[in-house]
């Protein structure tokens, strides 16, 4: 019943003399910049579009905070987000997140947001509807919608999108679990294997991101740069890929900013290290949206001709 035991403890975990994955340390400044330069690769959609789901309590607005801090070298909160330990969603709402640049009369917004869901709970009448969570890679959630645990979304209702431009839509599809969670149920399993199946069959990349490495683990507690040779992190990570079917490679762990008030590196390393993937997957599938329209109207015309 569900990929860990519910009594698992916290592990010893052997250092390993060689990460097992090339440890992402020293290139701060040039990542952040490569995030800060980033513009969308077709000229009609605004932003990039990154949906955050997953069980209730992996910290999806709390990720959304730690990327507004790094990208504004500062303390700031957008997304609210629970400190207390809970099996119920603390997010209601469908809103969009986006990240501020310059203060006051030159304040502009970063080309890719962020849209925070309720959580997938266990039990059919509880968490997000999964198929609220794939109208929304759709682009038929307007702004504000409060989720409804036991009916989703529906044609006619004042918060269904009838027609959604591609701007609308949802560019990049991230799974966001906890290293210290003791247990997935099943039925959360199955309602995110249901949400991943529609994302595959339009084509949305999908990618995951591991949460609370420094509290699951002991010595990535005493140290972040031993996440990539702990043995408890490598397995715990190919658990969860084998469990959700992401690829190991598409797995990033972070830890997102909670109780510090100021900035560190190795806490940016980590999160930029999962933040440049997630805008480089979003920008291959926008992409592949200017080749798909094109030949569309090329086929178009050579219909026309005919």
């Amino acid at each position: 019943m569900g990929i860990f035991s519910s009594k698992e403890k916290r592990p010893e975990s052997p250092i390993l003399n060689e990460p097992w994955r090339e440890e992402p340390l020293g290139n701060n400044e040039d990542d952040l910049q490569y995030v800060k330069d980033y513009k969308p690769a077709k000229r009609n959609i605004k932003h990039l579009r990154v949906l955050l789901y997953g069980p209730v309590g992996a910290g999806k607005s709390s990720f959304i905070n730690s990327v507004n801090i790094i990208m504004q070298r500062r303390n700031a909160i957008p997304a609210a987000a629970s400190a207390i330990t809970s099996d119920k969603s603390f997010t209601k709402k469908y809103q969009t997140h986006r990240i501020q640049i310059g203060r006051g009369d030159n304040k502009k917004f970063y080309p890719f947001v962020f849209n925070d869901i309720m959580g997938v709970e266990n039990g059919m009448d509880s968490g997000v509807c999964p198929e609220d969570i794939k109208l929304a890679m759709k682009g038929h959630v307007k702004e504000g919608y409060k989720f409804n645990p036991v009916a989703p979304l529906s044609e006619g209702d004042q918060y269904y999108k009838n027609k959604p431009s591609e701007d609308d839509k949802v560019h990049v599809l991230v799974c966001v679990l906890s290293a210290n969670a003791p247990e997935i149920k099943d039925s959360v399993l199955q309602k995110m294997s249901s949400v991943r199946e529609t994302a595959a069959d339009l084509g949305i990349p999908q990618m995951a991101i591991i949460t609370n490495i420094d509290t699951a683990c002991p010595e990535t507690e005493k140290d972040l740069k031993n996440v990539y040779r702990s043995t408890y992190m490598q397995d715990k990570m190919k658990k969860f890929s084998s469990a959700i079917g992401i690829p190991l490679n598409c797995m990033f762990p972070v830890k997102n900013y909670s109780y510090e008030t100021r900035l560190k590196d190795d806490v940016d390393t980590l999160i930029i290290s999962a933040l440049r993937p997630m805008i480089d997957f979003g920008d291959d599938f926008i992409e592949n949206i200017v080749e798909q329209n094109v030949e569309e109207v090329n086929q178009g015309i050579e219909d026309e001709g005919r």
